[in-house]
Order: C-alpha cells, then structure tokens, then sequence
C-alpha cells in the first residue's frame, strides 16, 4: 500500500487541552491521577477512528499517564464551537477553513501548516455509496443525477464533508471539459435528486444505514468503516474524484503533550490506525482494511485525482466562491431548489 499525497511524517505546532464537550460525540479516556488531560476537538467521522490511536499513544512514555476528553461533530460547528470558547488543546477537522478561522480568533498560531505534511494529518477521496448489489447500476458522477436516484449528502452549511462532495461533483463536470455553466446546471440536478441534508457526515451515514435515498455521496473512509461494521452496502469510487485532507492543529496555549500527540498522529503507527478506518494513509503501511472492496488493495489509484490546491485555486478563493452565504454558488443553487 503506497498511497500518499503528503510525504513524510512528523509536524509540529504547540497546544494543551481542557474540556470539549459539545456536539455529536464526547467522552474521556483517564490517564494516571495528576497527570495531563487533553482537549480533543474533532469533526464526527473522527469518532470510531480516534479509539484505537488514543489507546496507542497512551502506551507509549510520550502518552504515559495522559488522558483525554473529546468531542466530535459537524466540522463547521466544532470550529466555530472553538471559536466560541469551548476548550480544546488540538483540533482536527475537514476543512482547512475551519482551522484558520482559529487562526483568525488567535488561537491557533498562523504557522500551523508549515510542517512537512502541510497540517494535514488523515485524507481520503469522495466516494459513491450504493445500495447492496448497486440496483440502480451508479457507476460515476453522471449516473446519480439521472431522473429518479435519490440522493444523501449532509448539509454544506454545517458539515466540511459536504463541501468536499459538492466540489467533487464541480470537478467531475470540469475535468471531462464542460464549462461553468455546465457544473451549475450539473449541481442543480443534483440537488434536485437530494432527498436528505444530515447536519454531518456520520448522521449522513446513519440516515442512509436507516433505509433512505439510493447513493450517499460520501467519505471512502466513512464507506469503509461502516462495512467493516456490518453494513450490507456498497460503494464506487468515481474515475475522477476528489482528495480530501484533513487538517489538525494544537492551540497556542498548550500543554507540551499535545505536541506529542500531532506527532504520534503522523507516524507510522497512528497512520496504520487510520489505514484500518478507511483513511488513506500519508506513509507507507502495510496492512490489509477489512470494509474496503480489495482488503489487500484497499487505496487504488483514481485515474484522476483532483486537489483543491491545483484544479480549484487553494480553499482561500474556493470558500467564498463556492459557500459564502451571501454570493457563494452552491448555496444560490440550494435555494433555487428549495434544499437549503
């Protein structure tokens, strides 16, 4: 298994931890009494991958009595929670917006993606999940706007998932030389056929798991994850897809610990962790992941791979162009069909 996009491991910053409890998952792990305790902010996908890698980092002398609380839910929420007040020593979320809007409040330190994997600690590529068997037969991006498939993406207006989708479906249309025009008539249909909007990635899951809609438009590591765990479905990973990274950072005021815990997170041994969630990981690990279609092979190669970065100018111009509330694209589409 030798899919990367981000060479090398080890990255740094500075945080400490707290509290975090607020919204769609929290908990705590306990370290020795007097010791460290971190605050781990998280977006909801996190959740099921994160256990395991705590675990490992505590058995190591770096992690030796630390403990952590956590809380997960919908990227945008969980940062703007942050922002807000809500303690937490490292943040990992979906969008690279949604750390630099603690850049922008003074909590996170503005060098925080300068390392040697950029800030991004796990990544994955936008994928098709269908229905046991594929009954509509969804092979690509063009099969799902055809009259009559149904739909599940979580809501662009919470959810960092989201907007890795929609700008999977923008770039599909680009990438085969269609125009602009072309893509928005492309996303209005897909909204058109959107029967749901989850407020995150995992209630996207969790309502597609329940019985509703034909395809959910989705991380290939939340696919892989779910099948892992018993789901009887499907998924399809489109010729052209998009790279999604995911970004983490310490808080300015931290407790050394958290230091330690972003570089454990991009070693080998964190990154074999999420290589077993469906993750792809950004070193070389050798390890077979139950869920994915070839548990052997389970991070092929894409014919075309698209990246923020190079085919949409970098997530400072793609934020506002496509998601401002107020002149973004994809929130005029929404309301012209009524999915907002």
């Amino acid at each position: 298994m030798n899919f990367k996009s981000k060479a090398g491991v080890a990255a740094s910053v500075a945080g400490l931890l707290t509290l975090a409890a607020c919204g769609g998952g929290a908990g705590a792990s306990s370290g020795e009494a007097g010791s460290s305790s971190l605050g781990l902010v998280g977006f909801s996908v996190l959740e099921a991958a994160n256990k395991p890698i705590i675990e490992g980092f505590e058995a190591t002398e770096e992690g030796k009595g630390v403990g952590f609380e956590t809380s997960y839910g919908a990227s945008g929420d969980q940062s703007r929670a942050v922002e807000a007040g809500l303690d937490a020593d490292y943040v990992h979320f979906s969008l690279e917006g949604d750390v630099t809007r603690l850049v922008d409040a003074g909590l996170v330190a503005d060098d925080w993606n300068t390392g040697p994997t950029d800030g991004i600690v796990t990544q994955s590529v936008v994928a098709l999940v269908v229905r046991e068997g594929n009954p509509k037969d969804i092979q690509g991006w063009d099969d799902i706007v055809k009259p009559g498939v149904e739909i599940i993406t979580p809501n662009p207006g919470s959810s960092g998932s989201a907007r890795w989708n929609i700008l999977g479906a923008w770039g599909h249309v680009i990438a085969s030389g269609g125009s602009e025009d072309d893509a928005k008539a492309f996303l209005t249909k897909f909204f058109e056929n959107t029967v749901a909007l989850p407020g995150s990635g995992r209630d996207a899951t969790t309502a597609f798991s329940s019985g509703n809609g034909d395809v959910l438009i989705s991380y290939e590591n939340e696919a892989i994850l779910a099948r892992a765990a018993g789901e009887e479905f499907d998924y399809v990973i489109p010729d052209d897809t998009l790279l999604i990274e995911n970004p983490g950072a310490v808080l300015e005021d931290a407790d050394p610990k958290a230091q330690a815990w972003l570089d454990y997170l991009l070693g080998k041994e964190a990154q074999t962790e999420y290589a077993k969630s469906g993750f792809r990981p950004l070193v070389d690990v050798d390890v077979e992941v139950e869920g994915a279609n070839d548990p052997g092979n389970p991070f092929p190669e894409p014919p075309r791979l698209l990246t923020i970065e190079e085919d949409f100018g970098g997530w400072s111009e793609t934020a506002d162009r496509f998601f401002d509330e107020e002149t973004g694209i994809v929130p005029a589409i929404q309301k012209a069909t009524g999915k907002e």
